[in-house]
This record gives structure tokens, C-alpha cells and sequence, in this order.
């Protein structure tokens, strides 16, 4: 079997801005599927589904990892992953916290199939298209898990937005904590990566629900747009700067490959 195998990584490296441009992203697809639901549902639908599968199928088929790209297929994975999480509550009615133990079970499945797959699920390791397709179903169930978990906490469990904000910017300090006391640093980051969903919704829906709901009553709309123009900005700022590209990987690759962008063969 043929495995297409990049340069480089086809993620950026993991510093203070790639958790910045992730939290907006889970506050953008928290905010502009409920504002989408708000005007038409086959709208939404359309926007949230087509909008994913094109830009996974462009973030796929290219062989280097571009900023743009990549954070559009983020942000399309935000907006999809809210969709599917909220699925079975509205379409079965089952309470979320069922909900996050499903996810939960189905991210920790795919995770272990990639393990044995692959030998690990670090992201620096994404170099390979099979690699990269593991990334992205993984990193849609952590958008689908987080998403669930945030719903569990401010409406099954009571606790509202505001209690929901402080408790998860506690809980994503801690896989960081653990690190340091001598976590596996991959399990730290799919831990904390996890949590950027549920603290970035429930910033998001703070901000955007109306009083009445517990929210400070910007509106689902403007909280949406103010997103979006964030992300424009951090975004486009990363493309310039070349900040998020991983260097050391980089000519680490070229170095051991000594050409780009090769197909190998694998029994595998």
C-alpha cells in the first residue's frame, strides 16, 4: 500500500498562540451554530456541513501544512463537531452527560486504534496522510466530547455559564500541572485540547445569551462576527510571521529524507 509522506509536519507547533486561535474556534462554532439555527436550520445545516468537508478535503489534499488552511479546517471541525454533539440530545433526547460518555468511549477507541496503528498519536508525527486522516477524526470527537461536556455541566449538572467558565479554566491548567509532574506530554495536550471546547463555548455563550438565559446579552450574532474578525487577525498574523511553523522538525525531515513531499510503499 502507497502512504503519501510530507516534508514536515502538516500541524503547527504547539505554543501560546496555537491555544488562543483554538479557543476561538470552539467559541465561534459554539456561537455561529445556534445563530445559523436561529435564521434557518437547512441553512446551518448547509453552512456547518459543506464548510466542513471542504475544507477537510482541501486541508487533506494538500502535501504542506499553510495557517489558513488548516485553522479553516479547525474552525469548519468547530462548527460540524457542535452539530453532531447536539444531535442526540435534540434528535433522542438523551441528557448530555450520556452524551460525553459516548464521545468519550468513541475518543478513547480512536485514539487506541491510531496508537496501534501508528506507534503514537503525537502531533508532531502528523507526516503522513494516514497519520493526518487519524488527526482529524480525533480531532473531531474531542470537539464532540467537549461540546457535550460543556452542555452536561451548564444544563444537567445547573452550574450556568458562569460557574462552567471558572470550572474548566481550572480543569485546563491541570493536564498542564500534570506535565510537570511527569505526564506523558501527548496525553497532557489531547487532554487540554479537549478542554479548550467547553471553556471556549461557555465563554462564547456567556457573552451571546441574553440575561434571562445567564448570559451578559451581546447577542449570538455579534459575539460571532467579533470572533471571526479575531480569527481574520491571529490568523493572518500567523501566516505572515511564520511564528506557528515548527522549525526544528522541519529541517529534522529534510534532513533524514533529503527530498520533500515522497510516496513510500507499506505493507501496512
Amino acid at each position: 500500500m502507497r502512504i503519501r509522506v510530507f516534508s514536515a509536519p502538516k500541524v503547527p507547533a504547539v505554543f501560546f498562540m496555537f491555544w488562543v486561535v483554538k479557543l476561538l474556534t470552539t467559541g465561534i462554532g459554539e456561537t455561529a451554530s445556534d445563530f445559523l439555527g436561529t435564521i434557518s436550520i437547512p441553512l446551518a445545516a448547509v453552512i456547518g456541513v459543506g464548510g466542513f468537508f471542504t475544507a477537510l478535503y482541501l486541508q487533506l489534499k494538500a502535501n504542506t501544512y499553510h495557517p489558513v488552511r488548516y485553522w479553516a479546517t479547525v474552525l469548519g471541525v468547530a462548527l460540524f463537531g457542535t452539530m453532531i454533539a447536539d444531535g442526540p440530545h435534540v434528535a433522542l433526547g438523551t441528557p448530555y452527560w450520556f452524551d460525553s460518555i459516548v464521545y468519550l468511549v468513541l475518543l478513547c477507541g480512536l485514539l487506541t486504534w491510531w496508537r496501534r496503528s501508528e506507534g503514537t498519536i503525537s502531533v508532531h508525527s502528523i507526516t503522513t496522510a494516514r497519520r493526518e486522516r487519524f488527526y482529524w477524526g480525533v480531532v473531531l470527537l474531542t470537539f464532540g466530547l467537549g461540546t457535550a461536556v460543556g452542555d452536561a455541566t451548564a444544563i444537567d449538572f445547573g452550574l450556568g455559564f458562569t460557574w462552567s467558565i471558572l470550572l474548566f479554566a481550572v480543569l485546563i491548567v491541570v493536564p498542564l500541572g500534570l506535565w510537570k509532574l511527569g505526564l506523558n506530554v501527548t496525553v497532557a495536550f489531547w487532554a487540554s485540547y479537549v478542554l479548550t471546547r467547553p471553556l471556549g463555548a461557555s465563554v462564547a455563550d456567556w457573552l451571546g445569551k441574553g440575561t434571562h438565559e445567564g448570559g451578559v446579552g451581546w447577542g449570538l450574532g455579534p459575539v460571532t462576527g467579533i470572533g471571526l474578525l479575531l480569527f481574520a487577525v491571529f490568523v493572518a498574523y500567523l501566516t505572515v510571521t511564520h511564528s506557528d511553523i515548527d522549525h526544528a522538525a522541519v529541517h529534522a525531515r529534510e534532513s533524514a529524507a533529503g527530498e520533500p513531499d515522497a510516496v513510500l510503499d507499506s505493507a501496512s
